[in-house]
């Protein structure tokens, strides 16, 4: 059975030494009482144990039995129930939450590196905690207090879960279609009527209750999407006293049959009359509901760099212990029948470009996670106005790239076992059919990237780019960038992002197709050059300490090396295409397809 160690020196390294995390959170007031590099290095070194030890070793056994429904009731795999409650008695559906209302408060820098080890642990686990997490923001962001006071205690500590109720069988990603209706009642409540699908969650033996966050119209709500309001409904209307009472009438239909992510069940949940109350404003439920999808949106781009790096580490394991044929320089280890297949050009192009591209994204996904503390915490207007833009022009490329390059990650990692790959047992197969959901589910990678380009770049008239660029060009000016060898590399990417962000301005003005053909390779061209600052930044604080830990830090030199290299080069095709314009993809007559 494969096994997990969560990588703890590199998101070390990461948190501490190239963002320098306890510097941050020691001039931000709500964190500087909170954490320190003690309690998060305490903190990182539990969740390592509490994945490895307790999650891990359901993955497969989760796998094989999968989630199972009767009779409108969902069982989980043997051993999830358990593992559940021992991983909620840590407090760890709440580690980021608002401590006013039992959260731990700890910031978003370090939750995401503790949600890549629950990813990488086990995708299916971690979804069941993963969209009660997304709620809580919701329910926080924009409730009453009186339905914060009464679910936000409850969610925080994992006795009950949240759910995310948006998509409709005939409305997928096109919310504006939704026909779930919601009636206004003498109580000030509404009665919830209609049916939602692919509800992860949306009923489960491990809480007590469920708290559903359900998209609905009011009678009286105009067309389209602006005509769409937010709706809490639990599974079990609660009493004034806190405890559970009368079922509401919300009940699962049925669960899906699914390619992978088979112990999480993808539920048919159909309300009928259900009691719910209204988060937010009227018609205003979109806007409440993105503050629990952008989380989701992020969190799903983390799972794609958690399987990246569980697939990394049973690959390398098995380069080393597979004897295959010779190195092409003749034996390196001569005294065995043939040397171990770590020895050979194209397995070593596999691994490195799988740990250039999980150890990039983790470093983004940290400096993502910076921004939203910043966003959140800072008392400067103006760090928090900037920090919220930059949030809001990466969340699209976080959730995309990172589980476009988590597939090529996995399926290089199945590649490397050749035939084993393909084989149950060990592993690689069950990531590879694990990660794929993360392209489709929270908003295809195709509408992130007409996000990206359509309304964060274009629409912006490049407003939130230019801060972008102006991070990376602080860092090629500071003397830490000017210092390492990659910067004039990353410079020369970031002005072909910047060319190419230009002339596509200029072509949409005339023909709005060209935004949708360029969409996806104008984000992995976005990705790339993320990836490039990222890589630079690492370079450079590995240079400066390479002889205090020679072996991890040349590691690391080696590794931007190879991507810029090897991995950055791809933003050339990239941008050909690009420039090649829509009118290639309307050469067939649709009746020709």
């Amino acid at each position: 059975m494969p096994e997990f160690n969560a990588p703890l020196r590199d998101m070390r390294f990461v948190l501490h030494e190239v963002f320098d995390a306890p510097a941050l959170w020691a001039r931000l007031p709500a964190l500087a009482e909170t954490v320190d590099a003690d309690t998060a290095d305490a903190i990182l070194e539990e969740a390592a144990k509490v994945t490895g030890q307790l999650l891990a070793p359901l993955n497969r056994s989760g796998d094989e039995e999968g989630a199972r429904f009767d009779g409108g009731a969902v069982s989980t795999p043997a051993g999830f129930k358990e593992a559940y409650a021992t991983y909620i008695d840590g407090g760890w559906v709440g580690l980021a939450g608002n401590p006013a209302y039992g959260g731990l408060g700890m910031p978003k820098m370090l939750a995401v590196q503790f949600e890549e080890m629950l990813y990488a642990a086990g995708s299916s686990f971690a979804l069941y905690s993963a969209l009660t997490s997304g709620a809580c923001l919701a329910i926080d962001a924009h409730a009453s207090e009186e339905l914060k006071q009464t679910y936000l205690p409850r969610l925080y500590s994992g006795e009950w879960a949240g759910t995310m109720c948006l998509t409709e069988a005939h409305s997928g990603s096109d919310l504006g279609l939704l026909r779930t209706r919601a009636e206004p009642q003498a109580d000030g409540s509404y009665a919830i009527s209609g049916s939602k699908i692919f509800i992860t969650g949306g009923e489960q033996d491990l809480t007590a209750n469920i708290v559903h966050l359900v998209l609905a119209r009011l009678p009286d709500a105009p067309p389209g999407s602006r005509g769409i309001s937010l709706f809490l409904v639990p599974k079990f209307l609660v009493n004034a006293d806190g405890s559970l009472g009368a079922r509401n009438p919300v009940a699962c239909g049925s669960i899906e049959h699914k390619m992978g992510i088979k112990a999480s069940a993808s539920c048919v949940m159909n309300f009928d009359g259900a009691t719910g109350w209204l988060v937010g404003e009227p018609n205003k439920g979109l806007a409440a509901m993105f503050t629990m999808m952008n989380y989701e949106r992020l969190s799903i781009g983390i799972q794609g760099i958690g399987c990246a790096e569980a697939s990394y580490q049973s690959a390398v394991a098995y380069a080393h212990e597979r004897l295959q044929s010779r190195a092409p320089g003749g034996a390196q280890q001569p005294e065995k029948s043939a040397d171990p297949i770590i020895v050979h050009p194209d397995v070593r192009r596999m691994l490195l470009s799988m740990k250039a591209l999980t150890e990039g994204g983790r470093a983004f996904a940290t400096w993502v996670g910076q921004q939203l503390d910043l966003a959140k915490f800072t008392e400067d207007a103006t760090e928090r106005a900037q920090a919220a833009a930059l949030v809001a022009l990466l969340t699209p490329v976080a959730k995309a790239f990172f589980t476009d390059t988590g597939l090529e990650s996995c399926v290089h990692g199945q590649q490397v076992f050749g035939g084993h790959g393909y084989i149950r047992e060990w592993g690689q197969e069950q990531l590879v059919r694990d990660v794929r959901i993360a392209q489709i589910y929270e908003g295809t990678n195709g509408i992130q990237a007409l996000d990206l380009l359509g309304r964060k770049v274009l629409a912006g008239d490049g407003a939130s780019l230019r801060l972008f660029a102006a991070e990376i060009r602080a860092f090629v000016d500071s003397p830490a960038g000017s210092a390492q060898p990659h910067s004039a590399e990353l410079l020369a990417a970031l002005e072909r992002l910047e060319s190419v962000s230009a002339w596509l301005g200029e072509q949409a003005a005339a023909n709005p197709a060209q935004v949708g053909a360029a969409a996806v390779d104008y984000l992995h061209l976005f990705g790339y050059v993320a990836y490039a600052f990222m890589w630079a930044r690492m370079a450079a604080v590995a240079g400066e300490r390479r002889a205090s830990d020679e072996r991890f830090y040349a590691a690391k030199l080696a590794t931007a090396r190879f991507y810029f290299a090897k991995l950055l080069p791809r933003i050339h095709s990239l941008e050909a295409s690009i420039r090649a314009g829509s009118e290639p993809l309307y050469g067939l007559d649709a009746e020709q397809f």
